[in-house]
């Protein structure tokens, strides 16, 4: 059953949100051409309005792309819980495989191995489109084709590069929108250094209950002291991994302009 769920939710993760969410915002953004298209038009039509106020087209499209990080966020939570589920059992079967062979042995130790891998990418889906829920205006920038080079867009890319340039010394000069986007920017970072945050705290209780969990296992139980020393290695190298992500993101929350200019000179 958990297999037959992987197998479900894996294709719905990719193809369900879009369909999902235009259904939601009521249709109109059918695939990633139309999305980019709408984008466009949209963003320099917002710049040149001169308001706070998302104009009503960027609007719609900030909600849609709100709609399709819930959308994926739940199917990878979903995913996310199914594969540990799944992964918990696998272990607890490996451990105690003792009247297998080398073969049935291994195959399980690869199936574990595996499936621990995909909850882990798992994990990382679940906070990218948690990210994106919580602040779709950043997210959907991505979506901005950066490299124009001519047109209306290709103008107001360059306005907003001038503008982020000079932020925050511009004063009563500094347009509405570019307050926006910092702000938004800020959010961005600030939910993956949350999150990163929180799951090196999970990350670093797991390794030490596996070091826990191997001290306390005699010298007769090779196999599970492998396998307890093998995922208090992974914990440990892991948590210092977010850690470093978490600091990243925290030091941008705090000064996002320099970063944002980054991202509209096409540096993410």
């Amino acid at each position: 059953m958990l297999v037959a769920l992987v197998v479900a939710l894996v294709p719905a993760f990719v193809f369900a949100p879009g369909p999902l969410a235009a259904s939601m915002s009521g249709g109109g953004f059918g695939d990633q051409r139309a999305v980019i298209d709408s984008l466009s038009k949209s963003f320099v039509d917002y710049w040149s309005s001169g308001d706070r106020t998302l104009s009503p087209g960027l609007a719609r499209l900030v909600d849609y792309w709100r709609d399709y990080h819930v959308v994926k966020a739940v199917i990878a939570a979903t995913l996310l819980a199914v594969l540990t589920t799944l992964g918990v059992l696998l272990w607890k079967a490996f451990l105690r495989a003792a009247g297998l062979g080398t073969g049935g042995r291994a195959a399980l130790a690869s199936a574990g191995i595996v499936v621990t891998a995909l909850a882990l990418l798992s994990l990382a889906a679940v906070a990218a489109n948690v990210q994106g829920a919580i602040a779709p205006f950043s997210s959907l920038l991505s979506m901005l084709p950066m490299h124009a080079s001519h047109g209306e867009l290709a103008d107001t890319l360059d306005q907003v590069r001038q503008r982020l340039a000079d932020y925050p010394d511009s004063g009563d000069r500094t347009p509405p929108a570019i307050e926006v986007m910092v702000s938004d920017f800020s959010r961005y970072h600030a939910v993956i250094a949350v999150a990163a945050t929180t799951v090196a705290a999970v990350l670093v209780g797991m390794s030490v209950v596996s070091w826990k969990r191997f001290a306390r296992t005699g010298a007769s139980g090779r196999r599970t002291r492998r396998v307890f020393r093998s995922f208090g290695l992974l914990w440990a190298v892991l948590s210092s991994a977010v850690i470093v992500v978490a600091v990243a993101n925290l030091v941008t929350t705090v000064d996002s302009a320099p970063a944002l200019l980054g991202f509209f000179e096409g540096g993410w």
